[in-house]
């Protein structure tokens, strides 16, 4: 008996073939068979476009803030409401002589105060910085904060909320730094408030301005999250991010063929959030609906809630935000019947998707759908844009990437047991502000950028299936032994072995004799225990029931390996979370395997000397 293939929701790709040159020392070419159309050489034109041609349609929206803490009502950006706050608050920064030298320092969650001074600063050609929320309200030290201000030297530091980050700002702003604030007070120290921006009057200054901006202008830096060492600023252009968005369009004529609209939490100081899905927004005239919520127990319901409420055409997310939904469909009719109505793609980003959400999310479109929502990866970087490699058809495992974007080409590097994937396009990053030796790091002698992501053909025989992911050349590492362990696919493994209780898996056994795995869990392990949601999640994770189960696990993952190189003999379940001080996390909940192996080096060492083989145990 032959099973019928699924059927998948009509979409359209656009990059389904590539060209591939090889030369003798084993290196690879390779490029899109359609070349790269043209595209704006500035976003600022794209707003200009929507606010005359649907001046009334939403831009942003976001529900209002309660003083209880809670949501209420959605407040809406339109598009001729932006573009008059952009040129109103553009001149307020003209006024300010601002500068890349002077740019704006922005201290704000996703909102729509953050969206209209991001767009002022686009259109009178001052760059800009969001900066991690997390770097002012969770970290402890605020060195990663500092770091930033003194990499930028901003002539202007923006918060929406004097409670929320003044701390901060006193223990690292320049005291002769203007701060400008949309909420609140700060006690000591003189500051603006937005609406002051807001409302002052405009001058043809403000032409002026935009039409000195170009191509080659510098519309904002993104930092990155850092792992051994500090977060360093990667150069974002008009010209990388409108090229990046119209490779985007070729790769998913989708979000062209229709406004998209976007229901999303993904931070704007992280480029998948700012870069990819406010830019997608913005150049189809489409609407972004902020999600406060965010894929972690206590703020997921807020997710849930808008979802039942706003039916996107596209939607976003990392793995455990796309598992939390996918458990909630089962039995929510009204999120299930919402969320499927009129989304075209999913498409996830950060990590990798086990395949019982996989199972889980196509269980419950088939049920309400009668077919399948494609799920759409790929592979970039903040240095790419983001979006580099797209993958070409809607039958998608679990590390497939797929083909580059129209106009870039990848060069594919033998490293050892490894091959680099490396990029060149116009939607590459010229750099990293004020640090030249980095940025001359970062490109090999043919001027690709070195990415250090590994990849490998899903099929040699037939490369226009594309490439998937094969882990980071610079976690792999060799054993006692000699034996190379491969991080990346050894990690998916596990985490798809641990479903639905591992959120993470860190791989240790570096210069040791075998490999092992510190876990973090997702917060469906409180419910293998059966403890009161009150209890330590040490004591959670020292339960016998819970310890069994990973036992089990651990078990099966030795059974299946084939030599040293991907046996796990040992697993540690992890009750301190990540830092993000110390670079474990980003705002994403992305965790960064070197930061964890370096600050928790100590606890790596005890783990592998003091365990038998095959064996657990809880931190």
């Amino acid at each position: 008996m032959t099973l019928s293939a699924p059927k998948y929701r009509a979409m359209r790709y656009g990059i389904t073939r590539i060209q591939r040159e090889e030369t003798p020392s084993g290196v690879q070419y390779l490029q899109a068979d359609v070349p790269l159309e043209p595209y704006p050489q500035r976003m600022t034109d794209k707003l200009l476009h929507w606010a005359n041609e649907t001046p009334d349609r939403t831009y942003v929206a976001r529900r209002q803030r309660l003083s209880d803490g809670s949501t209420g009502d959605w407040q809406h950006l339109s598009y001729a409401q932006a573009l008059t706050f952009a040129r109103r608050t553009g001149q307020a920064l003209i006024n300010r002589g601002l500068s890349a030298d002077k740019p704006v320092l922005i201290l704000s969650e996703n909102s729509l105060e953050h969206a209209m001074l991001a767009l002022a600063c686009m259109m009178v050609g001052v760059p800009y910085c969001p900066v991690s929320p997390a770097y002012s309200t969770v970290s402890k030290d605020f060195d990663k904060l500092r770091h930033i201000l003194n990499t930028l030297t901003p002539g202007l530091v923006f918060a929406t909320d004097a409670d929320k980050y003044g701390a901060a700002i006193q223990a690292t702003v320049p005291a002769d730094t203007e701060v400008v604030l949309a909420h609140g007070h700060l006690a000591h120290r003189p500051h603006t408030l937005l609406s002051d921006l807001l409302e002052t009057a405009d001058t043809p200054a403000v032409d002026k301005a935009m039409n000195a901006t170009g191509p080659d202008t510098i519309v904002k830096f993104l930092f990155t999250s850092g792992s051994t060492n500090m977060p360093k600023g990667v150069i974002n252009t008009h010209g990388m991010w409108c090229a990046n968005q119209q490779q985007m369009w070729q790769s998913m004529p989708v979000l062209g063929e229709a406004p998209p609209v976007l229901v999303d939490w993904l931070p704007w100081n992280h480029t998948f959030g700012g870069n990819h899905n406010i830019g997608l927004t913005l150049f189809h005239g489409g609407s972004l609906y902020i999600d406060d919520g965010k894929p972690v127990p206590a703020l997921m319901g807020e997710t849930l809630r808008n979802l039942r409420e706003i039916a996107p055409t596209v939607y976003f997310n990392v793995p455990t935000g796309l598992e939390a939904i996918a458990n909630a469909m089962h039995t929510d009719d009204v999120l299930r019947r919402n969320l499927l109505s009129k989304v075209r793609m999913f498409f996830y980003s950060g990590a990798a998707l086990a395949q019982p959400i996989w199972d889980s999310l196509h269980a419950s479109q088939e049920r309400e759908l009668g077919e399948r929502i494609v799920m759409g990866t790929g592979l970039g970087m903040t240095e790419s844009g983001p979006f580099a490699i797209f993958v070409p058809r809607p039958e998608v495992q679990s590390g497939d990437l797929g083909l580059p974007a129209a106009g870039m080409r990848l060069k594919l590097v033998p490293m050892g047991d490894k091959v680099e994937v490396r990029y060149q396009g116009p939607n590459i990053t010229p750099g990293y502000w004020r640090t030249p030796e980095a940025t001359a790091d970062a490109f090999d002698e043919e001027g690709f950028f070195m990415s250090g992501d590994a990849v490998t053909w899903i099929d040699p025989n037939n490369i226009h299936l594309g490439l998937k992911f094969d882990g980071r050349i610079a976690e792999d590492f060799k054993l006692a032994t000699g034996t190379f362990v491969s991080v990346g696919p050894l990690r998916a493994k596990i985490i798809a072995a641990g479903a639905p209780y591992v959120q993470d898996a860190v791989i240790t056994g570096l210069n040791m004799k075998e490999v092992g795995a510190m876990l973090f869990t997702t917060p469906k392990v409180r419910d293998l225990a059966g403890l009161p949601a009150s209890t330590p999640l040490g004591e959670v994770l020292a339960h016998p029931t819970v310890l069994a189960h990973f036992q089990t696990v651990l078990n099966q993952l030795a059974a299946n390996a084939t030599g040293s190189a991907n046996r796990v003999a040992r697993l540690l379940l992890l009750a301190d979370p990540p830092s993000i001080d110390k670079g474990e996390v980003t705002d994403k909940g992305s965790i960064n395997q070197r930061a964890v192996l370096k600050h928790r080096d100590a606890l790596v060492h005890a783990f592998h000397n003091k365990l038998t083989p095959n064996t657990l145990l809880p931190q």
